[in-house]
């Protein structure tokens, strides 16, 4: 795959697909990892004397976390310490006048490209966005794993017409993953509710028997409690009312296809008016579990500490509330502290990393992504990706 980091981009009109969707709240963003990542790529762009075009979304339609693009073209700014220009259009007249006018090293941010209809509906179409922008630019740099697995048109849409890389964050991601997926012995480590992604690499890579054990917690640990026949309290109301009720045959078939290798919490921190309690999984009664217990947490540590490979995915409780974060925190630690090679992925695993003030340069890797992770570890082929592995094989770079 080719990487942009190899390539003369001086002079060049480069399209840059980032991931800029960050948590919102009232309207602003509370959260700038995103942002922050993919600002190296861009600096290192516009140093090297590249025209940047930065495309990107925010939220979808519909929800409060739908917005404009202002806040993070400020943001990028004060994080670069460059001029970033910014325009209220991503295929107009306005936007296409700003792209002519770039110049050498200057960069320019258009708004959500989740404002084009076709962005989203239109998958494997050209587009709109792509007919417009493709005459414009040089070279298009995909640079977020994250919204590889999407077929939208600003992701896969520009590589039938310029040639295309992958950015500085897609490759060292790619270059992270690509070590998990060849190496045995792995030890998961999954929490928060993405049951589905969480069940596919069960299944996978337990059924391949490259999985060391698989530790559970979040509301997935409190599904799988519960198939396994303990009361889990007031937390039953939670599962119901969240969907994952209809998860609880094929969380039996899990625990029973591969006893011993997926490990439940066995005690845990209940919420009883607000305030943690600890409880062993067979005697809950009242509460709903917000967290692992103490003695879950030396487990864990301890197989952490003998692990060689760690993929962390969610947290393991509400890390968010003082009360409940000891677990995630605890994991967290254990693993920037341990010898293992360790990938870590998520928004909220990430937001975690930041609220306990984990350096994360004591992890391998710490992707972006969430989704995309998982389907790539599993051997998914991600559009994003194909389109790119396409456009190396077909359209030459022309200095």
């Amino acid at each position: 795959m080719r990487k942009i980091a190899d390539y003369d981009v001086s002079g060049k009109k480069i399209l840059v697909r980032v991931d800029f969707n960050c948590p919102i709240k009232n309207g602003k963003i509370i959260g700038d990892t995103r942002i922050r990542a993919h600002a190296s790529t861009i600096k290192n762009l516009s140093d090297r004397g590249a025209r940047v075009i930065v495309l990107a979304h925010q939220g979808q339609k519909e929800r409060d976390d739908f917005l404009a693009l202002e806040q993070h073209a400020k943001i990028l700014h004060q994080i670069i310490k460059k001029d970033v220009l910014f325009v209220d259009d991503v295929i107009g007249e306005e936007a296409k006048k700003a792209i002519l006018g770039l110049k050498d090293g200057q960069i320019l941010v258009l708004d959500n490209v989740r404002n084009l209809h076709c962005e989203t509906h239109h998958p494997h179409a050209e587009g709109e966005i792509v007919h417009h922008l493709s005459v414009l630019a040089d070279y298009f740099v995909l640079d977020a794993l994250s919204v590889a697995h999407r077929n939208h048109s600003s992701i896969v849409g520009f590589s039938k017409k310029i040639p295309c890389f992958a950015g500085e964050i897609l490759a060292g991601e790619l270059e992270a993953v690509d070590k998990i997926k060849k190496a045995s012995d792995v030890t998961f480590i999954f929490g928060g509710s993405k049951v589905d992604e969480s069940f596919t690499v069960m299944k996978k890579w337990l059924s391949q028997g490259r999985a060391k054990e698989v530790l559970l917690g979040g509301a997935l640990a409190v599904l799988m409690l519960h198939a396994a026949g303990h009361n889990v309290g007031e937390s039953k109301e939670y599962l119901v009312a969240s969907g994952l009720e209809t998860k609880v045959k094929e969380a039996k078939e899990l625990l029973d296809k591969f006893n011993g290798k997926i490990i439940l919490p066995s005690d845990v921190g209940l919420s009883i008016n607000m305030e943690r309690h600890e409880g062993d999984v067979d005697k809950i009664i009242k509460g709903q579990i917000w967290d692992i217990g103490d003695k879950t947490i030396a487990h864990y540590v301890s197989i952490i500490n003998n692990s060689k490979y760690i993929v962390m995915n969610g947290p393991a409780g509400v890390y968010e509330l003082d009360d409940f974060g000891k677990g995630t925190q605890k994991i967290l630690e254990a693993i920037a502290n341990s010898d293992a090679f360790s990938l870590l992925g998520g928004g909220h695993t990430i937001s975690a990393i930041e609220r306990f003030g984990i350096d994360k340069n004591h992890f391998n890797y710490v992707s972006l992504s969430g989704k995309a992770l998982i389907e790539y570890l599993c051997g998914k082929e991600l559009p994003g990706l194909v389109a790119l592995d396409e456009n190396e094989k077909k359209l030459v770079v022309r200095s």
